[in-house]
């Protein structure tokens, strides 16, 4: 009896023991396993290499491995959606940019909402959408292609990365603010549009600095002018397209986001290790090796951004009746 009674006592001990150990191992300081991001595109494209670039610099900064997985496939929304619906942790995390955020829900019906599904964390880079011909076209600057564009009308073509992508829109709202009707043709990502660049089957068209890079350091491609508001140390040497046609503004963003509801110590962590990953030198250097600005922003900063892309793009997929 005595034995059996000290039994159960170290029984209900070890339990209670157990059942007040519980909390505290939930609720162990931020971070205790790996952090996945994930790239909501294939491997190796532009996002997936920003992505990476900020991987191990990310896990220094808060001593757990950082994982990049894909998940591609519905322009970026797959991905974007899983994230959405992973728990709000701190664990899964999402390298979002303009298109899955801010632009493709404008033109189909995504299973998330861009704003009110992901809590944003801080931008990571910049690069403005430039404007690209072949070295052979006859138009030397921006104000030779406005002037080319004009006289042809819509024998001119842009090529683009895509339906409803951001080179497709950039290149309709440019037509749109310069008075042109350049025709577009897309291709399916931008190795075949640059491809294409090449063959001459594409006269001009909106790039980021990875898409054109390549074919930029051969000499097969030339830029004219860049989508800022201004000049860029980015780009450095080539105008602002707003020197000649007012108002006009592209630039994609990159960034990562969480699922809404993390909470808000988790949230300051992995802002502080984004805004760590972005000054690293290394990571800067190969930013602007790709004509992309380097930049961190707090979580408001991101917020308004996608917000001011949504009032900016939205006119421009009605008018123009845009779908994906």
């Amino acid at each position: 009896m005595k034995t059996s009674t000290l039994t159960r006592r170290s029984v209900m001990a070890a339990a209670a023991a157990l059942a007040l150990g519980a909390p505290a191992w939930a609720q162990q300081p931020y971070p205790s396993k790996p952090i996945r991001i994930i790239v909501p595109y294939a491997a190796g494209g532009s996002t997936d290499q920003l992505a990476r670039a900020i991987q191990q610099p990310m896990s220094e900064a808060l001593g757990q491995p950082v994982i990049v997985e894909n998940k591609a496939g519905a322009g970026g929304t797959i991905g974007t959606d899983y994230v959405a619906k992973s728990a709000p942790d701190g664990y899964t995390l999402v390298f979002g940019n303009t298109g899955p955020n801010a632009v493709v829900q404008l033109m189909r019906k995504v299973p998330y909402d861009g704003l009110k599904d992901l809590r944003p964390i801080s931008t990571v880079a910049f690069t403005p959408m430039i404007l690209a011909v072949p070295t052979d076209s006859p138009a030397n600057n921006l104000k030779e292609f406005l002037a080319y564009a004009k006289k042809q009308g819509s024998a001119l073509n842009f090529g683009s990365v895509g339906n409803g992508s951001l080179s497709h829109l950039t290149g309709e709202y440019f037509n749109e603010l310069a008075g042109i009707r350049m025709q577009h043709v897309p291709y399916n990502g931008g190795a075949p549009m640059m491809t294409a660049f090449v063959g001459g089957q594409i006269q001009s068209s909106f790039v980021t600095g990875l898409d054109g890079a390549t074919l930029l350091a051969s000499g097969k491609v030339r830029y004219l002018a860049v989508g800022t508001p201004k000049r860029t140390d980015a780009v450095p040497g080539l105008p602002a397209i707003a020197e000649d046609v007012p108002g006009f503004r592209s630039v994609a963003w990159f960034g990562v986001l969480a699922p809404k509801g993390i909470p808000d110590d988790v949230a300051a962590r992995l802002h502080a290790a984004v805004v760590a990953a972005v000054e690293r030198p290394e990571v800067r250097k190969m930013f602007a090796d790709r004509k992309i600005e380097a930049k961190s922003s707090t979580p408001a900063e991101l917020e308004k951004i996608i917000q001011d892309e949504i009032a900016q793009w939205g006119p421009v997929v009605r008018k123009y009746k845009i779908e994906m």
